[in-house]
């Protein structure tokens, strides 16, 4: 007989049981301001950070400034379904028109918000030029996965007003093109330079290529995981009868084979979805998969912002009050001027403007750039920025998710603008 103790306290059991009671907490609260619950990530995140400072016996979590990986696996993977979901969305492409706002959000606005945080964390932080740009390109981002309340609803479901659908494409597509600020702010920590010699080569290779490459792998993968699903056999399809496992395995076939032959795979994969959904666009099996996918990605980010709480009292200590005004200038300043700005001459005027131009989510993408660009090179900033971005994301889940259900049950209640 063994002679543990039959009421022995394992930790690993009383992490299941606080990340349960979070999770539930965070989605179940905010109904008692709202019928919506826009408001559960920021919950998450403050509960995580409550149940780890009161509930005896949790094990510790990785710490993200010495244990990356972890961190960066977990989103990578949240970000790559929540594109693919993002995309699958879509109902209407429509012309060149309506995606108007999408492309100044991300020729104009992005790189804007990127400059912008460059310039306030080398000028005013005193941070290094590449912890600066590296910075700019973690946050400059919308994020696909927390903004989800602000995007369109599931396929087949129509009337998608103007401010979602530029929300929802531009989370879809800014993710993998803030990639290449990335890799210039890792370019310029190598060299130790701005002004270095990995100009020409960060263009062809991290821009063109890469860009060109995610694009073209997308399509080509949507395109056949189309075929696969709904076309052939004749008669014996397996959108009629399959789950979205087989989706979900074409997915992260196309994002590693994209990255094998070095193009984005978050490019790819937002790609993917808008291609698969224009095969059989009618049909049921694309709502059933974006639900599975939606299930999966609610999972993930559930965990994952619970653990951004645990560490993140940890976290914070290495933030200034620089830092956290150039996180408050960011979601409260910058970047609803460069969105603004990046809009005017489209059809999205007045309060709608102002809606696309607030609601820019700040979240898991952020995590995982920073956790990514972590594990190739070293940072003289790195636990700066480390809860720079924790400090941002909390705020924004808590700003964004408190006001975001009223900005946007206000914006169904007008009349949709052109679609054409």
């Amino acid at each position: 007989m063994s002679d543990s103790a039959f009421f022995g306290l394992d930790g690993y059991h009383f992490l299941l049981t606080a990340l349960g009671g979070v999770i539930i907490l965070a989605h179940w609260l905010p109904r008692w301001v709202s019928r919506r619950e826009p408001a559960a990530p920021g919950l998450m995140i403050l509960l995580g950070m409550l149940a780890y400072a009161v509930v005896p016996g949790l094990p510790a979590l990785p710490d993200p400034r010495v244990q990356p990986q972890p961190w960066e696996i977990v989103a990578e993977l949240t970000v790559i379904i929540a594109l693919f979901a993002t995309g699958i969305r879509i109902d209407n492409l429509s012309s060149l028109r309506r995606w108007a706002p999408t492309i100044r959000l991300l020729a104009l606005a992005m790189p804007l918000t990127i400059l912008a945080v460059v310039v306030m964390g080398h000028v005013f932080a005193g941070m290094t030029v590449a912890a600066a740009i590296l910075l700019g390109a973690v946050l400059a981002p919308t994020d696909p996965v927390l903004a989800g309340g602000v995007q369109v609803g599931p396929p087949l479901e129509g009337g998608e007003h103007p401010v979602r659908f530029a929300l929802t494409t531009e989370a879809a597509m800014n993710d993998g093109l803030a990639f290449p600020f990335v890799y210039l702010g890792l370019a310029v920590a190598a060299q130790g330079t701005l002004f270095g010699d990995w100009g020409p080569q960060w263009l062809a290779q991290d821009v063109a290529w890469r860009i060109a490459a995610g694009v073209a792998m997308g399509t080509a993968g949507g395109w056949a995981l189309g075929q696969v699903l709904f076309v052939l056999p004749r008669g014996a399809t397996l959108a009629d009868t399959a789950s979205g496992v087989v989706a979900l395995a074409g997915v992260l076939l196309c994002y590693g084979s994209t990255e094998l032959v070095e193009g984005y795979g978050f490019i790819a994969v937002a790609v993917m979805g808008l291609t698969l959904r224009r095969i059989e666009a009618e049909h049921e099996f694309h709502r059933r998969l974006h639900n599975f996918t939606q299930a999966l990605e609610h999972a993930l980010t559930a965990v994952l912002l619970v653990a951004l709480g645990a560490v993140l009292p940890a976290l914070l200590q290495g933030l200034s009050w620089t830092d956290a005004g150039i996180a408050l200038a960011l979601i409260l300043l910058v970047r609803p001027i460069a969105g603004w700005l990046s809009l005017i001459g489209t059809d999205v005027r007045g309060r709608d403007r102002w809606v696309v131009a607030i609601y820019g989510v700040r979240g898991i993408g952020s995590i995982y750039y920073l956790a990514y660009a972590a594990g190739k090179i070293e940072f003289l900033n790195e636990d700066r920025l480390w809860a720079l971005v924790g400090f941002t994301i909390l705020i924004s889940t808590l700003l964004h998710g408190f006001t975001s259900a009223m900005a946007i049950e206000d914006l169904s209640q007008e009349a949709e603008g052109p679609e054409a």
